[in-house]
């Protein structure tokens, strides 16, 4: 420990600050990663199928139904008034 300490030919103390060197690159290299290139993406921690899908609103899953012929015009119809009582008139979005 001594050798450490004095500069005798040694490395010396500042050998010590390696350790935080690498540390502060790592966390910013997870940084700059987050903020950029996982953006929109979720990032790896997060599980696949964590959000709604943007078409699983109730009104995109009414007119797949109907499309695919589950259900007949004047279901869809009441249905969908059904939907605009409860939500309010609904847009593109989905969104009231």
């Amino acid at each position: 420990m001594q050798t450490l300490a004095g500069w005798d030919g040694g490395p010396g103390p500042w050998i010590l600050f390696f350790p935080l060197i690498w540390a502060a690159v790592v966390v910013g290299a997870v940084t700059v990663l987050r903020r950029t290139a996982w953006r929109g993406r979720g990032g790896p921690w997060r599980p696949v199928g964590a959000e709604r899908p943007a078409g699983d609103s109730p009104l995109a899953l009414l007119g797949r139904r109907f499309a695919s012929g589950e259900i007949d015009e004047d279901e869809y119809w009441r249905r969908l008034s059904v939907l605009e009582e409860h939500f309010g008139r609904v847009g593109k979005s989905g969104a009231a």
